[in-house]
This record gives structure tokens, C-alpha cells and sequence, in this order.
């Protein structure tokens, strides 16, 4: 049986026209989904939000036009809010739009910054609770290892911070040497090492104890303290010190 191309045409106006609309009515949608959200933040707090919808609310204060279901594909990826903020440009890329990108990255600095004000000028070693705070806010939920130290003063205060590794999902390059010589410039007294396993899990490997215990042995030949070195995994701060394994 043969369609006239007049009724051929009718038919295929009438399929686009259907699914422009199903289209618009899924627009309409998550833009009532997110309407809902920021209403309910408004009457009770952002406090009484899920991490999906804190970030769905990021995401259309960026100007993401789909922010609600972005958000459910970016949870669903990473697993939490964190991982979502740590991860990588490229894998951002897959889901939302640049602009939304810089505001995620924006926010995530912002969060540090906030963290990181409240180590200077208190005595660390007092306020380990304050340390584990800021570096699961620096380092929990990034894709690969990252190697960082606390330089300290005479005082156990703190002098810098700094990354002095970045390696893959399971290994930072640390050169013993290059730690201690750093302390050495910065003329710090004591210091805190700080590592994060991308897997979740903190617990310490044979590499992670050997390198600790270099660091310990040639600092203390410096005259340099090694007061402790923290892992971060997933949700968990995991310190050597606590555990008796330096």
C-alpha cells in the first residue's frame, strides 16, 4: 500500500510536533522539580536538602537548563556531593555545560578556603579535629592520590601547607628527601603528612608505612618532628599516630 506525500508529510509534522511538545513538557518539569526544591529550602533551611538536590540548585544558579536530572546522572556517576566537586573537567564535561563546571570548581575552593581558615595560629596537635575537617574537604572524593604536608613551627602552628605529590588512582610519587629539605626551607620544626586513597578505603599500605617511616628517621636526624600522617579515605580520616603504626 502506497502513502500519498501529502499524508506522508501530515504524519511526519504531526511526529515532530509530538515530540517538540514531550520535549517541552519534560523541560517544564525539571523546572518544577527544581522550583519544588528551592522552595522547600526556602520555608526549612538548605540544611533539610539531600546532597542531590543541594547540587541541583547549584546547578541551576549556573544556568544549567536540565539541573535536576544533571544532578541525578552526577550522583549516580560519583556517588556524593564531594566526589561530585573533586572530580575531573573532562568527566564534568559528559554531563553538565562549562559554565556550570567553573561554578562546581568555584564552590568547591571556596569550601577549602573556609576549612583552611580555622588552621592558622592554634596549636594543630590540640585541634585534630579541625585538621580532619579541612582534609576531607580538600582531598576526600578526588580520582587519584594527592600527597600534602602540614609545615609547623616551634609551636606546633602552622607555617604552610602544600601539595608535594600527585600521582594515579593508587599511588602519589613522596621523595623522603624532597619533604625534608622543603621543611628545611620553610624552617619548620615539626610536620603532619597527609594522603588520600581514591579507593575509600584509608586503611595504610606497605608502601604508605615504609615511606612514613623514612620520613620519621631522616627528619628526626634534622631535628625535624614527625607528629603524625593522616589518610583520608571516603568519609574517614585515618591517623598512624592513633593507630600505633608510627
Amino acid at each position: 500500500m502506497s502513502v500519498s506525500p501529502t499524508l506522508s508529510t501530515t504524519l511526519s509534522e504531526t511526529f515532530d510536533t509530538a515530540v517538540a511538545e514531550t520535549a517541552s513538557l519534560m523541560r517544564f518539569d525539571a523546572m518544577d522539580r527544581t522550583a519544588r526544591v528551592r522552595s522547600i529550602a526556602c520555608r526549612h533551611g538548605p540544611q533539610v536538602l539531600h546532597d542531590v538536590e543541594v547540587l541541583e540548585l547549584h546547578l541551576a544558579r549556573a544556568g544549567q537548563e536540565d539541573a535536576g536530572p544533571a544532578a541525578d546522572a552526577l550522583i549516580a556517576r560519583f556517588g556524593c556531593l564531594a566526589a561530585v566537586l573533586a572530580a575531573d573537567r573532562a568527566e564534568l564535561g559528559r554531563h553538565i555545560e562549562e559554565q556550570a563546571i567553573f561554578d562546581l570548581k568555584l564552590l568547591r575552593e571556596t569550601a577549602v578556603r573556609v576549612t583552611a581558615a580555622a588552621l592558622p595560629g592554634r596549636q594543630l596537635l590540640t585541634t585534630s579535629s579541625a585538621v580532619q575537617i579541612y582534609l576531607k574537604t580538600l582531598l576526600a572524593g578526588l580520582p587519584r592520590e594527592e600527597f600534602w604536608v602540614f609545615f609547623l613551627d616551634r609551636k606546633n602552628q602552622l607555617l604552610l601547607s602544600e601539595r608535594l605529590g600527585q600521582g594515579t588512582v593508587d599511588h602519589a610519587p613522596v621523595y623522603p628527601r624532597e619533604v625534608l629539605r622543603r621543611a628545611l626551607e620553610v624552617g619548620a620544626s615539626a610536620l603532619i603528612m597527609a594522603h588520600n586513597h581514591p579507593s575509600g578505603d584509608p586503611t595504610p599500605s606497605r608502601p604508605d608505612l615504609d615511606m612514613t617511616k623514612a620520613i620519621v628517621e631522616g627528619g628526626r636526624a634534622l631535628g625535624v618532628n614527625v607528629w603524625d600522617h593522616m589518610i583520608v579515605g571516603g568519609a574517614r580520616v585515618l591517623s598512624l599516630k592513633s593507630e600505633g603504626l608510627m
